[in-house]
């Protein structure tokens, strides 16, 4: 399980300027919908802006704290 502080820790750590909102899909805090508003993802296709996301979550990916995220990321244009 991930806290909502660490998780938005995580990416801030890329993205400084991330704006994150987490929705937890089962209850159990492992399988989140997750949007991410930020200037990095300007210029970026979408595959390129998920790689982004998964980078900076790579750790609670592989301990396992992260078992499944629907992802919506965004320029702060675009939300």
């Amino acid at each position: 399980m991930i806290t909502l502080d660490d998780l938005t820790e995580y990416l801030r750590q890329m993205m400084p300027d991330a704006m994150v909102t987490v929705s937890d899909r089962t209850g159990t805090m492992d399988h989140l919908k997750v949007v991410v508003v930020s200037a990095a993802f300007a210029g970026k296709n979408l595959l390129d802006r998920h790689r982004l996301i998964y980078q900076a979550l790579d750790v609670p990916l592989k301990d396992r704290r992260i078992h499944a995220l629907e992802l919506t990321a965004k320029t702060t244009d675009e939300a």
